[in-house]
């Protein structure tokens, strides 16, 4: 009878473990089945909540690339606006405590940092003597990826048409999670 107790207690206690590193990471349904975004001209702030987390720290990543606005300015302070140069990638990341992860829930928010505003070389002005100053990032797309003892959830959102400066309408996001 011992050797049935003693294979049971040990079933049970494998069971549990499995349990508790078992996760099915989610954005958490309703008003936050997708995060929200806010453009505040160069950068770019997610906010959203998770669902399905286990035990352990939570680290939540975003990269964000963006059409770039820029204005080139010459040594004698005349100023070509308009310049589009290459799409920018711009990154944020945030960490989230073990304790503040509650029944496998926590909302989290990510802001990318803004870019240095001066483009060295002026690569998109008529020379290299001009200075090039980003004047606004207009993002299209954005990629959250959340980790908790290994990735655990990547979500891509489009944004289209490409954001102006402020609340981006839900309507203009389309994400996929794997």
């Amino acid at each position: 009878m011992s050797r049935i107790k003693l294979l049971t207690l040990v079933l049970v206690l494998v069971l549990s473990a499995a349990v508790v590193t078992a996760s099915n990471v989610h954005l958490k349904g309703g008003k936050n089945a997708e995060p929200s975004y806010f453009d505040h001209v160069l950068s770019l702030q997610t906010d959203g909540e998770l669902s399905g987390l286990g035990n352990g720290d939570v680290v939540i990543n975003m990269s964000a690339t963006a059409d770039v606005f820029s204005t080139c300015t010459n040594n004698g302070g005349n100023q070509a606006p308009g310049q589009n140069p290459a799409p920018l990638t711009v990154t944020g990341s945030t960490s989230i405590p073990t304790d503040e992860v509650k029944n496998g829930n926590t909302p989290f928010s990510v802001t990318t940092l803004a870019p240095d505003p001066f483009i060295a070389g002026a690569p998109d002005c008529p020379n290299p003597n001009w200075t090039e100053e980003i004047e606004d990032l207009a993002f299209t797309s954005a990629t959250i990826t959340v980790f908790q003892n290994g990735l655990v959830l990547t979500v891509h959102c489009t944004i289209n048409p490409p954001s102006s400066d402020g609340a981006i309408h839900r309507r203009d996001v389309s994400c996929s999670q794997s």
